[in-house]
């Protein structure tokens, strides 16, 4: 008996600089990106602390819904 094994070929995915929000509390690791954030100066989700804004190298997605600040 022959047992063949392949590893099949991944493509790697497409990353790029993302603008997100970072929360500025030490104790919490929780961030968000920037395109899907609600306002201008979101409030973390996790603790209610405020957020700072920062870049991060994260997988191309897109948002299908426009926030509408000016």
């Amino acid at each position: 008996m022959i047992i063949h094994f392949s590893k099949k070929h991944i493509e790697p995915i497409p990353e790029e600089d993302t603008s997100i929000w970072t929360c500025s509390n030490e104790g919490c690791t929780c961030w968000m990106r920037d395109d899907f954030s609600f306002g201008e100066q979101p409030a973390c989700p996790i603790c209610s602390s405020s957020m700072v804004s920062g870049i991060k190298t994260l997988p191309i997605l897109s948002n299908g819904t426009k926030r509408g600040f000016q």
